[in-house]
């Protein structure tokens, strides 16, 4: 069970980083088109999203298995056809984001991810926030949770690359 939740946050982790760095500076700050974030932007917001503080918060027993949520969520957010809106917290900041620094942002918030993936109680319930829609996630869940969430937004990121990025 963990093994395999390590390989798909280590892949997930690994993909991510490739595909960011295959921007340059100005690329990064690129709007691609009209109403889209820039790919800085969607790294910022995969850092603010991906925040691990939930997976050492306040938790409870759950009394179901560890993973009986991630069939839901990975059938809604790898729905590519679905327009999603983020919440209010986690939109990135508009302007210049430099390269380097979100490289880094992204490098150090992956890490926490591992780390946690490695550590924590996979089938405790954190109890201090719930996605609307799904009730509470357990570790295992949130994790995973993390991890669909960048890979769609890895998917948004290879249409802005497409888009912006002349080879």
């Amino acid at each position: 069970m963990r093994e395999e939740l390590l390989a798909e946050v280590t892949s997930t982790g690994d993909k991510l980083t490739r595909l960011l760095s295959s921007f340059t500076e100005e690329q990064m700050n690129t709007v691609p088109f009209e109403g889209s974030w820039t790919a800085a932007q969607v790294a910022s917001h995969i850092c603010k999203a991906g925040n691990c503080d939930i997976l050492y918060g306040t938790t409870a027993p759950a009394d179901r298995q560890p993973d009986e949520k991630t069939a839901m969520v990975k059938e809604l957010f790898l729905n590519f056809n679905i327009k999603m809106t983020s919440p209010e917290w986690i939109i990135p900041d508009n302007g210049y984001l430099e390269r380097a620094a979100m490289l880094g942002q992204v490098n150090a918030t992956w890490n926490k991810l591992l780390d946690a993936t490695q550590k924590v109680d996979l089938r405790e319930l954190c109890t201090d926030f719930e996605v609307p829609g799904f009730g509470a996630f357990t570790r295992m869940e949130w994790i995973q949770f993390i991890t669909v969430h960048t890979q769609r937004h890895i998917h948004q990121l290879e249409g802005i690359h497409a888009a912006i990025v002349k080879e």
